[in-house]
This record gives structure tokens, C-alpha cells and sequence, in this order.
């Protein structure tokens, strides 16, 4: 399957955009693991995170969705230690965050799994978790290095202090979750702060966890219950329409309901440092997480050089954000965001082969890129099956001279199932074909 875009467009209206989809994991997991019914509302009804909901059903969990609104979901908590083994592999989809997640959170439990997952799944590095946990007392093979992974059940964990080698909130959260079940404390120490939704997660389900400075800790043990959750619009969703009223003269839109965590601001601090205009209006709490509405008009844009300290924080919207860089007036430069090679694509490469096809002016780093601004030529474009990549071309047409189809689309389906529909509403001429 592939986009079909017409050159041209403007971005006008109000969007709202889907659940986030790293709470939704951890929404699941956790409501798994507590005592009694949790009520999760505005879940991610897209593949990653129902690969991560079929998984826990298949541990014993009954979880159900609602039939008239696929976004409410009831979980009826096993407690810590209820899981049951499951009949057959876990297969975990494109997901790198439900393997890394379950890699802890199973190695405490009475019984072995396997973790498996697509042909891209299995190219994704698993050491920085495992590594850890195996200092815990976790038994775990991997198959040099990446999935498929067995999580051998039946080890008595310990807690460890474990300083991040690399800022990463999935490793963090898998030691975290592994500590749940360990002997004594978890503590995870992190050279710059990454996304935190595990530990507000934990809070708000009464688990007691402390974080001082740059570390955060927690006893295992604790038994938690169910709960009510209202998950936040993804900031990661809406980083696309973002960067794309920004690049198109006259757009002007409301995204609704945004998760402005502020460990996931970065997109917002790097456009504005670039010159963007960007309002965040009407800031209110879901549960412990803040959101708001956030207004974005277009403003011309300027190249600057990404601060390091950013760059964890907006990971996960640097395809995006490189579209942003290439429609700027001058040169941007990003340095330390190796952990891009890791994704579900080497996303520093396929983003410059991608501007390059374009007619942009680029060229990869180790760790980075630099981008030059230019104008966008219309082309063919491979996302190499990466969702995000996808997506971040498909706003490039904004600006393009001529139309661009981008190929393997099918992977947009892990994070924003109704992609095409909301933009095609909010004024980007796309199709979608096979």
C-alpha cells in the first residue's frame, strides 16, 4: 500500500488526534497487573498497542473493548503475580516498546515466554534490556543480541542501582517494572531526563515511588488496584500536523486534548526555537498526565542547531522534524540522537535518502544530519515500512512542486490507523492506494 499526494494545501481547522500510544502499553500492562477493574478511555486502537492487549488476554487477563467506542477498554487486573504462562510465543508485532517492557516485566514471573515479532521486530537491538536484568537475576536468551528473546520464569530478582549508558525510557521502565517484583530497591539513575509515563503511571495506581533529581527508585513487593485512566492525544501523532501548518503559508490549526508532558516537549521547543508559532491553550490534568489544545500557525521558518538536552525529549519526532528543517531558511544541525539508527528503520538514513530524492540538500551523521533548507521537488519516496517516515513525507507535499507517492505504508497502522482520514479533513490532498 502507498500514498498518493498532490502537491500544495493548506492546513485549516480542529484536529484531534489518537491516544498516546506509549501510555496505552503501559495503561495495559499495568491494569493488568493490579488488583481489581481498570477503566482505560482513549486508548490506541491501533496495531502496536493491540499486539501488546492480545499478548496479556493470553496470559490469563480478560480484557475487553468497548463495541461502539474502540478507545474504552476494561482490564480485570491479575495482581503481580497472577499472570498465567501462555500457550505459545508472544508475538509482539512491530512494537519495540511492548518487547522491551515485557522483557522486565516477565522476568520476575513463575514461567518462561518467548517474545517474538515482525521481520522488522526481530532486527531491533535487545541488549541495553537485558543486560540489566540478567544484573537483577533475570534468565533471559536472545538470539544475538535481538528477538526473538525467552524470558525464563522462576528467578528471584534483586534490585540494582543502574545508570542509564544511554538516556532510554524503555530501558528504564523495564528495570523499573522488573523491580516490582525484585527483592529490595530498583533504582535507575539517567544521565538526561526521558519520557516518565511508567513512573506517573505507577503513582497514580497508589504504587509507592520516589524520584529525586535524576534517579528514580521504588521497593518491590507493593500490591496496587485498579483504576480509571483517560489517556492523552500522542504529542508524537500530532507532531506531524504541527510541523505541517507550519510549512504551509495560510494553515492555521487547533490540535485538541495533547499530552504536553514534559518529557516529551521537545518537538515543541525545537519549532519554536525555529521560529514557529505555537500556542498552548487551555492546560488541564488527565489523571496524572497535563494536556492541553495547542494552536499552530504558519511562520516561516529558520535552521538552527538542535540543542543536545533536546534531543531525548523529541526522539521520536525527528522524521517529522527533519521535514521542518529542509522547508527553513538556512542550515540545521543534529548531533547526539544516535539512538535513531535503532528504530524501525536506521531513521537518520532513510530520512536523507528521502529529502535527497527530493531535491533537499542533506547529509548523514554518525549520531545526526544536516539539513539544508530548500524546496521540495515531488518524487518517489520508500519509508522502508517505517511508520513515521511515512507520515513525516506525506506532510512534505505541503510544500512540494510536484506530487510524491511514498511506498510501504501498511506499518502507519501501528500508531495512527485513521492517518489519512484526518488529514485529507484537515486539508492535505492525500490517498491512499494498493
Amino acid at each position: 500500500m502507498h500514498y498518493s499526494i498532490v502537491p500544495g494545501g493548506v492546513l485549516k481547522g480542529t484536529i484531534q488526534v489518537p491516544g498516546d500510544k506509549s501510555i496505552s502499553h503501559r495503561a495495559i500492562m499495568l491494569g493488568a497487573l493490579a488488583e481489581g477493574s481498570t477503566l482505560i478511555r482513549g486508548f490506541l486502537p491501533a496495531e502496536d498497542c493491540l499486539g501488546t492487549l492480545k499478548a496479556f488476554q493470553e496470559m490469563g487477563v480478560s480484557i475487553s473493548i468497548d463495541v461502539s467506542d474502540p478507545t474504552q477498554v476494561h482490564v480485570q487486573g491479575v495482581g503481580l503475580r497472577g499472570l498465567k504462562a501462555p500457550l505459545a510465543s508472544l508475538d509482539l508485532g512491530n512494537s519495540g516498546t511492548s518487547i522491551r517492557l515485557m522483557a522486565g516485566l516477565l522476568a520476575g514471573q513463575s514461567f518462561s515466554v518467548t517474545l517474538t515479532g515482525d521481520e522488522s521486530l526481530q532486527k531491533r537491538p535487545m541488549r541495553r534490556v537485558i543486560d540489566p536484568l540478567k544484573l537483577m537475576g533475570a534468565h533471559i536468551e536472545d538470539t544475538d543480541g535481538k528477538p526473538p528473546v525467552t524470558v525464563h520464569g522462576e528467578a528471584q530478582l534483586k534490585g540494582i542501582t543502574y545508570a542509564l549508558p544511554i538516556p532510554s525510557a524503555q530501558v528504564k521502565s523495564a528495570i523499573l517494572l522488573a523491580g516490582l517484583l525484585a527483592e529490595g530497591k530498583t533504582t535507575v539513575i539517567e544521565s538526561a531526563p526521558t519520557r516518565d509515563h511508567t513512573e506517573r503511571l505507577l503513582t497514580a495506581f497508589g504504587y509507592p515511588i520516589s524520584s529525586h533529581d535524576k534517579s528514580v527508585s521504588l521497593e518491590g513487593g507493593h500490591a496496587f488496584r485498579g483504576m480509571e485512566i483517560q489517556i492523552p492525544a500522542d504529542i508524537s501523532s500530532a507532531a506531524f500536523f504541527m510541523v505541517g501548518a507550519a510549512i504551509a503559508p495560510d494553515s492555521n490549526i487547533l490540535l485538541t486534548g495533547v499530552g504536553i508532558n514534559g518529557t516529551r516537549l521537545g518537538v515543541i521547543h525545537i519549532l519554536r526555537a525555529m521560529g514557529a508559532d505555537i500556542e498552548i491553550k487551555n492546560q488541564r490534568q488527565y489523571g496524572a498526565e497535563p494536556v492541553a489544545d495547542i494552536a499552530v500557525r504558519y511562520s516561516p521558518l529558520k535552521g538552527i542547531e538542535i540543542p543536545l538536552e533536546w534531543v531525548p525529549l523529541a526522539i521520536d519526532e525527528f522524521p517529522i522534524l527533519f521535514i521542518a528543517a529542509a522547508c527553513a531558511k538556512g542550515k540545521t544541525l543534529l548531533r547526539g540522537a544516535a539512538e535513531l539508527r535503532v528504530k524501525e528503520t536506521d531513521r537518520i538514513a532513510t530520512m536523507v535518502q528521502g529529502l535527497e530524492r527530493l531535491g533537499i540538500t542533506a547529509s548523514a551523521l554518525p549520531d545526526g544530519a544536516i539539513i539544508e533548507g530548500g524546496e521540495f521537488f515531488g518524487g518517489e519516496i520508500d519509508s522502508h515500512g517505517d511508520h513515521r517516515v511515512a507520515m513525516a513525507f506525506s506532510m512534505a507535499a505541503l510544500r512540494a512542486s510536484g506530487s510524491i507517492k511514498i511506498h510501504h505504508c501498511e506499518p502507519v497502522a501501528t500508531s495512527f490507523p485513521n492517518f489519512v482520514a484526518v488529514a485529507s479533513q484537515a486539508g492535505l490532498n492525500i490517498k491512499e492506494e494498493k
